[in-house]
């Protein structure tokens, strides 16, 4: 399945994770996946109300021990978010993050 990451700017460049504005109107009622990574290295990946799950994790010392991190996400139909997030995992083994939905896997682009 081909999916549409998100970057910001006009110059698209990644999004810094602390600093995204969540209360932006993209955000509202906005479902799907996202990642957050560090450099080379797969913090997290997720799904689920966009907005809600990064500012969860903005909280998560685990995740934001970690310098430098970005951000982008994709419009995911909620029926099949948990599908694709467990494909992200999968194949990009994030190192916060030890459950991840028991789906089969959907495959999808990957932001890079």
């Amino acid at each position: 399945m081909e999916i549409k990451w998100k970057r910001c700017g006009d110059d698209s460049h990644w999004c810094d994770f602390n600093k995204l504005k969540l209360d932006s109107e993209n955000f509202k009622n906005l479902k799907g996946v996202y990642i957050i990574w560090s450099g080379e290295d797969v913090i997290r990946i997720g799904s689920g109300v966009i907005k809600d799950r990064i500012a969860a994790h903005r909280e998560d010392k685990e995740i934001t021990a970690y310098e430098n991190l970005k951000v982008t996400w994709a419009e995911v139909n909620a029926n099949q978010m948990e599908n694709v997030e467990a494909y992200l995992a999968n194949v990009l083994e994030p190192l916060v993050g030890e459950r991840f939905p028991d789906r089969n896997p959907i495959e999808v682009n990957l932001p890079w």
